[in-house]
């Protein structure tokens, strides 16, 4: 995609990079693309994982690493960020982890503990960033704040697990905060993204199944990294200076679909198959 402009002279941080599969990866791409300087956040974990350096190297950006689920690192990370900029106009957060399904276990046999920590991971830590940031007067009025979650806070997807209900969270702090920091005219919202072929999505039990079903059923198929990247640059704009509290559904129509064409022939002709069986029999 060509270069607008759409961030120039706007200052952020971007959590969640681990690898060129990340969403947080493609932000930061599109964010850096349309003049957009940030520095890079993930958990110290990470260094071991991923390959946040090099993306640093290509965005001219510093990595800041902090856990975002301890309030001390976070502390920290906002008090060298006021150093590099001083206030930020833009926290893209795109962290998630589901640990009881990363270990295979099954919805109605959740291990509690791990179940605490998925949600602490991918949903109260937004909250945590966010107070975080206001608490340290780290945002500028009129910025913007921005999370990644999946319709399966809406729907039930059964290998999804555990993480519908942290995404269910996720979205439900996009609007219970929206409410407050409007009085400063930021706003916050989330992006709905398609199944997409990341490290934490390929750690789902049948995510490739999860995919090709978005893919059959979405008019304009799954939207992919890339395009999440160029979406998320217009809700850091200030072409959106007015939209807030929002989950804003970017899949490829996924959302509004009841049944395609793509998956009623496949049934029509199972359907058919298994009535030709029943009449031979």
């Amino acid at each position: 995609m060509d270069h607008s402009g759409l961030l120039k002279g706007k200052k952020g941080v971007i959590f969640g990079a681990l690898n060129e599969t990340s969403l947080a990866w493609s932000i930061a791409k599109a964010a850096y693309r349309e003049g957009a300087r940030f520095v890079l956040s993930n958990a110290p974990v990470a260094k071991r994982l991923g390959t946040l350096e090099n993306l640093a190297e290509t965005v001219e950006s510093t990595v800041i690493w902090a856990d975002a689920t301890k309030s001390s690192d976070l502390e920290s990370l906002f008090n060298q960020i006021k150093d590099y900029y001083g206030q930020i106009d833009f926290i893209v957060h795109a962290i998630g982890m589901g640990v009881n399904v990363r270990k295979r276990r099954p919805y109605e046999k959740l291990n509690y503990d791990w179940y605490a920590k998925t949600l602490d991971i991918s949903a109260v830590s937004l909250h945590r960033i966010v107070q975080h940031a206001m608490d340290g007067d780290s945002m500028k009025n009129g910025g913007s704040i921005l999370t990644i979650s999946y319709i399966g806070a809406q729907r039930s997807f059964s290998h999804y697990s555990e993480m519908g209900d942290a995404k269910a969270l996720l979205e439900s702090i996009v609007r219970t905060w929206g409410a407050r920091l409007g009085e400063r005219g930021i706003r916050i919202n989330a992006i709905s993204q398609s199944p997409t072929r990341t490290t934490a999505g390929q750690g789902i039990s049948g995510f490739d199944a999860m995919f090709e079903f978005g893919d059959k059923m979405s008019p304009l198929g799954n939207a992919d990294a890339d395009s999440c990247g160029d979406y998320a640059v217009t809700l850091l704009s200030d072409l959106t200076r007015m939209v807030t509290m929002q989950t804003l559904y970017h899949d490829g129509g996924f959302s509004s679909i009841g049944i395609a064409n793509a998956m009623v022939e496949p049934m029509m002709e199972m359907l058919n198959n298994e009535q030709q069986k029943s009449d031979q029999s």
